[in-house]
């Protein structure tokens, strides 16, 4: 990915390019985390309310799988800067960035999956289960849209098939 020039700027040399695809990764990890820290904090304080208490086995298991899929988020969005703190100053840059980026798409999908769960909750309480159930359903497929199917249609239809 480094040498390919697609990803390359005309002034700028391999280390300058490195640096810039890092700075970009970080600004995008940056907006990431703030939402997922903030949904993971909330869903922390849910099991600790007494209506949630008396909450069926159904509500439980949604909430248990969606606490897990926003800690994993939450994990691989900071992952990154940890990866970078443990091998900094090594000249390694070109091997993290290809591993951060996989991380950053991976947090993206668990994401997808804390916020559908964290609406399924919030919906389960308002509308009937069945409707809350098909609500989440057609906003995980607006997800998987505009999160993955346009930029793949995207990058399909430019030739670039990395």
């Amino acid at each position: 990915m480094t040498d390919d020039p697609r990803y390359s700027r005309p002034d700028e040399d391999p280390g300058e390019r490195l640096d810039r695809h890092w700075i970009e990764l970080l600004q995008e990890l940056r907006l990431a985390q703030t939402g997922t820290q903030i949904l993971f904090a909330f869903l922390l304080g849910i099991a600790f309310q007494a209506r949630f208490q008396d909450a069926g086995s159904f509500v439980h298991t949604v909430y248990a799988a969606t606490l897990i899929a926003s800690a994993l988020s939450v994990g691989l969005f900071v992952a990154p800067v940890s990866f970078h703190r443990l091998i900094y100053r090594r000249q390694l840059r070109h091997r993290m960035l290809p591993i951060a980026s996989r991380m950053a798409i991976a947090g993206l999908i668990f994401l997808i999956v804390a916020v559908a769960g964290g609406l399924l909750l919030a919906l389960d309480v308002v509308l009937p289960r069945g409707m809350a159930v098909f609500a989440v359903a057609c906003i995980l497929i607006w997800f998987m849209i505009f999160w993955y199917g346009v930029p793949a249609y995207i990058r399909r239809t430019s030739g670039d098939e990395e």
